[in-house]
């Protein structure tokens, strides 16, 4: 016998979106919120029971939050309507997360440079090259990905670094990467780029404050380590 449960087996007061009207979004479980978004089951299993299933085989929010396309129809019961409904609700909450902190949010240490890119960074499987852009206020008044790829100087070029920095009258620059691996530790390459990215922002007269090496859940400052 089956271990799925079927929705009209389930007391109406339990049904993922009747309790998200009785009691908030805020109260139900991963599962019911992709339960809700998936909008119905598939042959013999409640939209619950596959979303319980969605997140098992993604290990949780954080894999699923970047899973492609094609690894979302991968599971029986996703088809390419579904798939793309949850890509799109995850993809939202990754802009609303970044407009949120990014409205008039000021840097004032590494750490805070590390917070409001910890969680953009952090679960990439490939190093993201990053650039804020700050006012006189030292307010983030820009953001732009400079480079996907393995770290190299010959790729990231001040060049590109410093061309959005004039074109958004940035008074100063902070640069961050991931590393995928989980270990923030800086190789030579890191201290070479943030060697030429700082000598070339005194050539151009806008600072590089610091360049943020970001791990899981842990970050270096290249201008805590003396590079700077």
């Amino acid at each position: 016998m089956s271990n799925n449960i079927l929705i009209r087996d389930v007391p109406e007061s339990d049904r993922p979106r009747e309790r998200l009207i009785e009691v908030g979004p805020q109260a139900l479980s991963n599962q019911e919120l992709i339960a809700i978004l998936i909008g119905s089951g598939s042959k013999g299993q409640s939209a619950l029971s596959l979303a319980t299933r969605l997140l098992k085989h993604f290990e949780g929010l954080l894999l699923l939050r970047d899973a492609s396309i094609n690894e979302l129809t991968s599971i029986n019961g996703i088809g390419v309507a579904k798939a793309v409904q949850l890509m799109a609700a995850l993809e939202i909450g990754k802009r609303i997360h970044t407009y949120k902190t990014s409205d008039q949010y000021v840097i004032k240490s590494p750490e805070d440079g590390a917070n409001f890119l910890m969680e953009d960074l952090r679960g990439l499987k490939q190093e993201h090259f990053v650039a804020l852009y700050l006012n006189t206020k030292n307010q983030i008044i820009h953001r732009r990905t400079i480079f996907i790829g393995s770290l190299n100087s010959s790729i990231v070029h001040p060049r590109e670094v410093f061309k959005e920095a004039i074109k958004h009258s940035a008074a100063s620059v902070i640069c961050a990467h991931n590393h995928p691996s989980g270990d923030p530790s800086p190789s030579n390459e890191d201290v070479h780029v943030t060697r030429r990215l700082y000598e070339s922002g005194k050539v151009v007269g806008i600072e590089l404050l610091d360049h943020l090496v970001i791990g899981d859940h842990k970050y270096i400052s290249m201008k805590e380590k003396g590079y700077l």
